[in-house]
């Protein structure tokens, strides 16, 4: 069985505990995360404008292309003047008609309207409603993520209740709510 085609815009990829989810869940086969050169450029921009120190985002990405060596999305690039989504998404929407993908995982809903989607049978989505998707799919394999995920963490957050704070932060509290609903703990 082929894994699901996800698309992953930068905006999800930034924040540093939904990305470390998102992977985890790609690493277990979840879906498959796909991406793209002007995903990472852009999303190394965005890591040292906020204070990371460049090597450390280069680290990130290095273990990102490591992990999964066949998420790099190429040969989009003379797709991008077609698209009629935002322009500064279009490289996002190129990449993702390129790759073949199902969805586009992004917080940026507006700047890929569905008639911008529709011809090429793409749909955007919001990372709470992936993730939902994900628990509903793989409830048993979301739950050992999210615990292998708060494990690994030398210092807090390294219970799930603890990551699914940050989580809800990042802006996925629906998923948080419903992981919490499944661990028997209030929703909040």
């Amino acid at each position: 069985m082929v894994a699901f085609p996800a698309f992953l815009d930068t905006c999800v990829l930034y924040p540093a505990y939904l990305c470390d989810t998102l992977l985890r869940l790609a690493e277990a086969s979840a879906y498959r995360p796909l991406w793209s050169a002007d995903v990472f450029a852009e999303l190394h921009r965005n890591l040292t404008k906020r204070g990371l120190p460049p090597d450390r985002v280069d680290r990130r990405l290095g273990q990102m292309s490591r992990s999964f060596p066949d998420a790099l999305v190429t040969g989009y690039e003379s797709l991008v003047d077609g698209m009629t989504n935002h322009p500064k998404d279009r490289h996002v929407l190129a990449a993702a008609v390129r790759a073949d993908a199902e969805v586009i995982v992004t917080f940026n809903l507006s700047d890929f309207p569905e008639p911008a989607l529709k011809p090429y049978d793409i749909a955007a989505i919001h990372p709470d409603d992936f993730l939902l998707d994900q628990l509903d799919l793989y409830p048993g394999v979301t739950m050992d993520v999210l615990r292998h995920q708060a494990a690994s963490y030398r210092r807090a957050p390294n219970t799930v209740p603890e990551v699914l704070v940050l989580l809800q932060r990042t802006g996925v509290p629906r998923f948080a709510a419903e992981v919490r609903r499944h661990l028997g703990l209030p929703t909040w």
